[in-house]
């Protein structure tokens, strides 16, 4: 494959007893702190002796930590390997970090359990199994120890690498042969929060040097001797087809080797299947690229060329005035009430779709031989593009070998895993036998992302005596594909419908409209959609009975302690007023997602002409536990700094069945002028249970940013992209 890689004689017999024949190894050492490793996707593998699965142990002391999930810049890595270390209670500089190998996880069963990194849920819901790992592999070294000394393992003590007992101490590496042959009767409990020494301490992310330096590798990096590159066009309108193509006409052109074409199946059409399209194959991708802008091709566009913004628009306004189906009803009919009021609201708000516009471009890398299939491809979860190629070419997982790099960002698309572009890869392979790099343009990329699904709300309220909602309904109107939850988010209207406001009768309506977009979840699935709508709404209401924002919020979340203690630190911390001169305002949202919950207050200034600066964004985050506070933080202004692109630049532009607006000087996204500076604090319950952490500080910051609009402006805005509006004043 690669002329350059270099393999000893005891590195292949160990390769070939790890990977079960393989010779080119299915995981990746990226370089980290304690160590200085060679970021690239066939590094050799540690000489240490394994424990189990997630860890090993050199001569020297030195802890491999092989990490299951991806890094695409949210800290797994790090966090993995900190619950790991925590448990084996081993210095910090002594760890190092690999990605685990796919092929051995499928082979043996999931051996990691779970490798999907999504869903704000590698901590929250994996810490117990991850942190296993740590503890099973300190008790196994002191039983090795006690058994050596003629003690008992109870008398025992493992700390920072050394185990000790009496007059006897030995350093972990002493005893790590004899701990990989014992199996211990029973698995020990993991540490309760009260007895870490490692986690809960603000750590840098293993992953920010190589990134820093440059050295660190993405799959769209990889490159071998003899490799071909194609570049891919499926037609513009999800689901048409191709009349015809002329590949005479660019066939001579320099560099150009073929061309292939892609056939959906009947019926497949989840998020990596096949789209009808055609791939020019080359010697570079800039000339596989230029043929293909060359090659005169001819779509059929089908029966949704006719689909656009508008038409769904109209769609939705019919729907409000028909009855759909009930996720959430309390009380007696909040309709009936809300009719009867003197003193009611109603208002609507939309979201369209929205795309992920990954740093990354989609691509994927596959090589395909009789005796093996070579896998790279930026996915949330690495096992999945192995099963993918597996299904597609008809091979035995057990000759996929994925090769795990850093992720150029995913938020919920999966890279290349959750996309055509690894199958396409496969096929094109497959049929040539040779090693071939697929990238999507942008413009592809944008145009077949599996986008943020639009919404239409319509929302009514009555208000009481006391200024306070008595009855509240909404309705909503999703375009999910085919109409399907689970091609868009299964959470959709958990924010409006399980909103924590404590109005005695309140009623929440759905439709799923099926659309021919394909969806799929994005940062905060769902929550960051009507985040942006009921935490305005609420607004809206705390307003029409004359309610401070936040004392509003307050009163209407009596005796939800996890949700006092954010609103009540967003007091504390953040001085919200609504007495600011005209042009300046500030606005507040809270919002629970993935298990935890968010308060944000945002900072605004509006000029006469409408210009908009948002100055500061103060965060509050309730969830439960943190492991590292820093790593915490930098996920908090993250999620707001995504939230806030789509929010306040992005809005993809639907007309004849496809989408206008497919590179960055159409859809935009924020740029570093455009970041408020961020406060990030934490308000922890800390009772017994476990919030996620990459995704929550996301959803609130639209809408506080909108909030705090209507303050300075007197303008309400219930529609995204919140910067087509016009923001004006006098």
């Amino acid at each position: 494959m690669n002329s350059q890689m270099k393999m000893s004689r005891r590195t292949l017999i160990r390769s070939m007893a790890m990977g079960g024949g393989g010779m080119m190894l299915g995981f990746y050492m990226p370089g980290v702190t304690a160590a200085v490793v060679a970021p690239k996707p066939w590094t050799t593998p540690t000489d240490g002796t394994e424990i189990n699965a997630w860890l090993t142990i050199d001569v020297d002391g030195t802890v491999t930590i092989r990490v299951p999930h991806t890094e695409q810049g949210q800290g797994a890595l790090t966090s993995v390997s900190m619950m790991i270390a925590e448990e084996l209670d081993v210095p910090w500089d002594k760890i190092q970090a690999v990605f685990a190998d796919m092929n051995r996880h499928v082979k043996n069963e999931n051996e990691y359990i779970q490798t999907t990194t999504n869903g704000s849920r590698l901590v929250r819901q994996q810490h117990p199994h991850i942190m296993q790992a740590g503890a099973s592999a300190r008790e196994r070294l002191k039983t090795a120890a006690a058994q050596a000394w003629g003690v008992s393992a109870a008398e025992v003590i493992a700390k920072q690498g050394v185990l000790s007992a009496g007059a006897n101490s030995a350093d972990y590496a002493e005893f790590a042969t004899a701990a990989a042959e014992l199996t211990l009767a029973e698995e020990p409990a993991i540490k309760t929060p009260d007895q870490w020494w490692l986690l809960g301490t603000p750590t840098p992310r293993l992953d920010v040097p190589v990134k820093v330096n440059g050295s660190a590798h993405y799959s769209i990096d990889t490159r071998f001797d003899g490799m071909v590159y194609a570049a891919v066009s499926c037609c513009p309108v999800p689901w048409g087809r191709i009349k015809s193509y002329d590949f005479d006409a660019v066939k001579d052109r320099t560099g150009v080797i073929t061309a292939i074409e892609f056939r959906a199946q009947d019926g497949k059409t989840a998020t990596t299947d096949m789209q009808n399209g055609i791939a020019v194959v080359a010697d570079s991708w800039y000339r596989a690229k230029t043929a293909l802008d060359l090659m005169p091709i001819e779509w059929d566009f089908g029966p949704n060329h006719n689909v656009s913004n508008e038409t769904q628009a109209a769609e939705a306004q019919r729907l409000f005035e028909v009855a759909g189906e009930v996720s959430n009803e309390v009380g007696s009919d909040a309709v009936v009430k809300i009719d009867a009021s003197a003193n009611t609201l109603v208002a609507e708000y939309h979201r369209p779709y929205e795309t992920h516009a990954r740093m990354e471009p989609i691509n994927a890398t596959v090589s395909v031989t009789d005796e093996r299939i070579d896998v790279w491809s930026p996915a949330q979860n690495q096992a999945s593009p192995l099963h993918v190629v597996a299904g597609h070419l008809g091979r035995d997982t057990n000759d996929i070998y994925m090769h795990t790099t850093f992720l150029g960002g995913a938020f919920g698309g999966n890279g290349g895993g959750s996309t055509a572009v690894t199958r396409q890869a496969a096929e094109i392979s497959n049929q040539l036998r040779r090693p071939v790099k697929v990238i999507w343009t942008r413009e592809e990329d944008i145009a077949h992302d599996k986008q943020r699904p639009p919404v239409h709300t319509q929302l009514k309220a009555s208000i009481g005596d006391n200024g306070l909602p008595d009855a509240f309904f909404s309705r909503a109107v999703w375009f999910p594909h085919e109409g399907v939850e689970s091609h868009g988010p299964a959470t959709a209207d958990e924010a409006i419908e399980n909103m924590p406001y404590t109005v005695p009768n309140r009623r929440h309506e759905r439709h799923n409209v099926a659309a021919h977009i394909p969806t799929a979840t994005h940062r905060g699935p769902g929550v960051n959609q009507n985040a942006f709508i009921i935490e305005q709404f609420a607004d809206e209401m705390a307003l029409a009975g004359d309610w401070d924002p936040l004392e509003w919020r307050l009163e209407m979340t009596k005796g939800q302690e996890p949700w006092q203690r954010v609103l009540l630190k967003l007091k504390e911390v953040a001085g919200f007023t609504t007495d600011l001169p005209k042009g300046q305002g500030m606005g507040i949202a809270i919002v629970a997602d993935h298990g935890s919950i968010c308060g944000v207050c945002a900072t605004v200034s509006v000029n006469q002409r409408g210009q908009l600066t948002v100055e500061k964004l103060v965060q509050v985050m309730n969830s439960g536990y943190m492991i590292n506070p820093l790593n915490g933080a930098e996920q908090m202004e993250g999620a707001a700094c995504w939230e806030l692109s789509h929010a306040l630049y992005g809005g993809l532009d639907l007309r004849e069945g496809c989408f206008m607006n497919t590179n960055f000087n159409t859809y935009n996204l924020m740029r570093m002028p455009q970041m408020p500076d961020v406060e990030a604090h934490f308000a922890l319950s800390q009772d017994g249970w476990w919030g996620g952490m990459g995704e929550p500080a996301g959803p609130p910051s639209a809408p506080a940013v909108a909030n705090a609009i209507y303050f300075a402006t007197g303008k309400r805005i219930r529609t995204t992209p919140m910067l087509k509006h016009d923001l004006s004043w006098t």
